[in-house]
């Protein structure tokens, strides 16, 4: 174990594949306390569509960085990383071994890669002009236009991304640098962490949709509709409502389609999501990858990796 490096367990994959569970369960297992990477569950009353895990799952291990932002308020990856910092410092200063879980990729890698941000101020007259554009010409238009000066982040970034896509422009504008160029120069310090990532996959990709159909059913009996409803009364961030299991009901809550083809587009957004996570996840070398439906038992192979970590380390 690297003594200058604050120990870190991380547990990533897509949604639905069991990451909570297996956090908790590591979590007793070493002494732990978990802290969220996810970029829905931070907003306080959206508990259902994000699938926070409820105080029977949490299993009395405390968990930190979920449900405590207002959903009208915007909230950054430098804001995540600054507090997801001193999370893990107040856990590990008790005494506690700090386990990182959630399928934000991008929190995950900022955090434990330790990327340095930007200083620079967000040009407002920019940004809203980018937004716009990105309303009415759609993200594959500026994704091209990004392409021309960064095609380094342009290929990683999915249309529907209209945030970080509008972001990477602004930040070129601005600077006169590309995202990658201030990612490159932003990965100069190195990581203050001695990182053991599990990341949990499955062979049968199948198998991985089937979880995420049979998720969103279950959604729906402990009352998804009713907090959909609940939250379009009120006025939300775009960041907040752009969440998958509350745009997809829209049109179902405005009368413009009926409930089972409004399912149905839910069930079919939420796994291509799962697929752009492990697309994005896979990656990351230092991931190490246990394949759900071909491992006895995902806890003790878990549980093996990091002691393996351990020991190459000590």
């Amino acid at each position: 174990m690297n003594h200058n490096k604050q120990r870190l367990i991380a547990v990533v994959g897509p949604t639905a594949s069991g990451k909570t569970a297996l956090a908790v369960k590591l979590a007793q297992r070493f002494n732990g306390e978990v802290v969220s990477a996810d970029s829905m569950q931070i907003y306080k009353g959206m508990t259902i569509a994000t699938a926070k895990p409820t105080e029977e799952e949490m299993c009395g291990i405390p968990h930190h960085l979920i449900d405590f932002l207002p959903p009208e308020e915007p909230f950054s990856v430098s804001q995540y990383v600054t507090l997801a910092k001193k999370a893990i410092n107040d856990i590990a200063e008790r005494g506690k071994l700090p386990v990182l879980c959630g399928g934000t990729g991008l929190y995950v890698r900022s955090l434990v890669e330790n990327i340095q941000f930007s200083p620079n101020e967000a040009d407002e007259t920019i940004r809203a002009a980018l937004r716009r554009r990105y309303e009415t010409e759609g993200g594959e238009i500026l994704i091209k236009e990004l392409s021309e000066f960064d095609p380094e982040t342009a290929v990683k970034l999915h249309p529907s991304n209209g945030k970080r896509i509008i972001r990477a422009i602004e930040i070129y504008r601005t600077t006169g640098k590309t995202m990658s160029e201030h990612i490159k120069e932003s990965k100069r310090i190195p990581s203050p962490y001695d990182l053991t990532a599990i990341g949990i996959t499955y062979a049968d990709r199948q198998k991985l949709y089937n979880r995420i159909n049979q998720r969103v059913d279950i959604m729906m009996k402990q009352g998804l509709l009713e907090e959909a409803r609940e939250f379009y009364r009120r006025k939300n961030s775009q960041t907040a409502a752009a969440a998958i299991g509350y745009k997809e009901l829209l049109p179902y809550l405005n009368g413009e389609t009926d409930l089972t083809a409004a399912l149905e587009k839910l069930k079919l957004e939420t796994r291509h999501y799962a697929k752009r996570q492990l697309t994005w996840f896979k990656r990351d070398e230092y991931i190490h990858w246990i394949e759900a439906d071909l491992c006895n038992n995902i806890f003790e192979e878990a549980t093996q990796i990091i002691l393996n970590h351990q020991m190459q380390e000590s």
